[in-house]
């Protein structure tokens, strides 16, 4: 694949993309998951997307071109993936979803743990900063002695998914190297739509016909979201591109208060300034060492 010249607009650009559909995904998520069980609409959003997908895997040459060398890695990077978007989705539907995108942004601070343990990669102060920055955020957020316990229980249920996503960006760095993202999509899909038909057949029930519009958009956007944030990586570095993703904490505010006027506390700003402070934190590239 031919890395393209840099761009800051197109890769913007692709952004907007990411950016308009990982909202759009936080409102029909909660929508879709308060109409049917939450595992119908992880199964149909793998069945939808899979036929969605079909256009960019025939542009790649077809089934044959989607062939991997990396099986067990895609199985266990979407076992956990999945279980990760199940908690999402079953949180979104207890907790404010600015509280929701303001825990999911603690990813990158469990990445930065984990890939220390996992890939040997090195602890700096800039790192520990970050994590330090990240838990007092969540801290405020949570606030264990100010909340209900069903919010307790999706703040919890979101803390965790965040850990599950952080655990398969780690995996899916490694599968990049040898897979397109059009092959990561695929397998995503295929192998989801298999972990997820048992559990959905069993909790299955009558999809009302004001659900679907929400199911099928869950399926195109979290399809495509991930395209679009590939596309935007290959045309600027992840120092560029991601704190352009930090808009989706203040975008998701207002979609939430224009669709269900959820107000956002002090504690949650502050909170999330941290977490966000912190991620730029553990984007900062460490100076090179001393010679001489």
């Amino acid at each position: 694949m031919i890395q393209p010249a840099p761009s800051l607009f197109k890769a913007s650009l692709w952004m907007v993309g990411w950016l308009v559909a990982m909202v759009t995904m936080a409102v029909a998520g909660r929508e879709a998951a308060l109409g049917i069980d939450a595992f119908q609409v992880m199964e149909l959003r793998a069945l939808i997307g899979f036929v969605l997908l079909l256009p960019l895997v025939f542009a790649a040459d077809g089934f044959s071109a989607m062939k991997t060398q990396n099986l067990q890695a895609h199985f266990w990077r979407n076992s956990t993936h999945y279980c990760a978007q199940y908690l999402w989705l079953v949180s979104v539907t207890l907790i404010p979803l600015a509280q929701v995108v303001s825990i999911e942004f603690t990813m990158p601070i469990w990445t930065a743990i984990m890939a220390v343990i996992f890939l040997g990669e090195r602890m700096n102060r800039w790192k520990v900063t970050a994590i330090v920055l990240g838990l007092i955020g969540v801290w405020l957020i949570v606030r264990p002695q100010a909340g209900a316990s069903s919010a307790l229980y999706g703040q919890l249920l979101a803390l965790i998914s965040s850990v599950g996503f952080a655990i398969s960006v780690v995996m899916v760095r490694s599968l990049t190297r040898t897979n397109s993202v059009t092959q990561v999509i695929f397998w995503m899909l295929v192998i989801q739509g298999v972990i997820g038909f048992i559990p959905a057949v069993m909790f299955w029930k009558p999809i009302p016909a004001h659900v679907w519009p929400w199911v099928i958009l869950v399926a195109f956007v979290g399809t495509f979201s991930h395209f679009c944030l590939a596309q935007a990586l290959r045309y600027a570095d992840a120092t560029v591109v991601v704190p352009m993703d930090f808009l989706r904490v203040p975008l998701t505010a207002v979609a939430a208060y224009l669709f269900y006027r959820e107000a956002i506390d002090t504690h949650t700003v502050i909170g999330a300034a941290l977490i966000l402070g912190g991620n730029l934190l553990n984007l900062k590239k460490p100076p090179p060492p001393k010679t001489g």
